[in-house]
């Protein structure tokens, strides 16, 4: 019996399927899915979201309804790996600009929802002087207290629908990002929302990403924690206390993949 090509392998991790496996498979299906004027949602896995999947009950039916999801993470990679999938670390900060590029090759519109004025209108220039033709279709900036199911998200999404934008990339962090995506599915057909974090703070220079070395190597853990500890440790403890759980649920998973491969 053949072996599936890794581009149509996924792999679970916590019940969600991860079903995009790297970098430029990431781009070339979010993109080609905008062309064909198809919804959907893009998020990317990492510790922080295992812990809080377990915690918030709308978070994780916002994960089971995710049209694609990446692994964002050397955790989430491991386990990939361990199923004998060469999954690679495709992070939402690091999507955007590639995206960005692609839509203004191709023409298509996107919105930027970012955490306040200040940061997207700076990103907002790098975006076009980095890309020529790059169409930003429109921007908004929810209050500090924004909650998915609030009246300012009736108002950004009455915002998004009336831009005309067929990507949509949302930085306001988890859950609130993941949730409102979903809530943005079915209010606004025709749209992929992309969750990206942090990335625009990475492009407007409001916030210091990693150095090189640290992302290549699972380290950028390190980077954050050591820059912001009284925000980050209990995140990272929590994130920690998954690992062994799902583990237990990984090497199971693995053993049955890659004895059904060989069989």
């Amino acid at each position: 019996m053949s072996e599936p090509s890794a581009q149509s392998r996924e792999f679970r991790v916590d019940g969600v399927s991860i079903n995009l496996l790297s970098m430029p498979q990431a781009i070339s299906s979010i993109v080609s899915t905008a062309k064909g004027g198809q919804g959907f949602s893009v998020f990317t896995l990492n510790l922080d979201h295992c812990a809080k999947l377990r915690a918030d009950s709308k978070f994780a039916q916002a994960y089971h309804r995710a049209s694609f999801v990446t692994a964002d993470g050397f955790p989430i990679v491991m386990l990939g790996r361990l199923h004998g999938i060469p999954v690679q670390r495709t992070a939402g900060s690091d999507m955007l600009e590639p995206l960005c590029a692609e839509a203004a090759r191709s023409g298509l519109p996107v919105f930027l929802l970012g955490p306040n004025t200040g940061v997207i209108n700076r990103a907002a220039a790098h975006l076009r002087e980095r890309n020529e033709g790059l169409n930003i279709a429109g921007t908004y900036a929810p209050g500090p207290n924004f909650s998915p199911e609030s009246l300012d998200a009736d108002i950004a999404i009455e915002h998004i629908r009336k831009s005309g934008a067929r990507i949509c990339f949302i930085c306001l962090g988890a859950p609130r990002q993941e949730i409102f995506a979903a809530r943005c599915q079915d209010r606004i057909p025709g749209v992929g929302f992309v969750c990206v974090g942090a990335a625009l703070d990475f492009i407007a220079g409001t916030q210091v990403r990693a150095p090189g070395f640290f992302q290549r190597h699972g380290l950028e853990w390190v980077w954050r924690l050591a820059s912001n500890p009284q925000r980050l440790a209990m995140r990272y403890l929590r994130s920690a206390l998954a690992v062994p759980r799902l583990l237990a649920d990984a090497i199971p998973q693995a053993i049955s993949a890659r004895t059904g491969r060989t069989s």
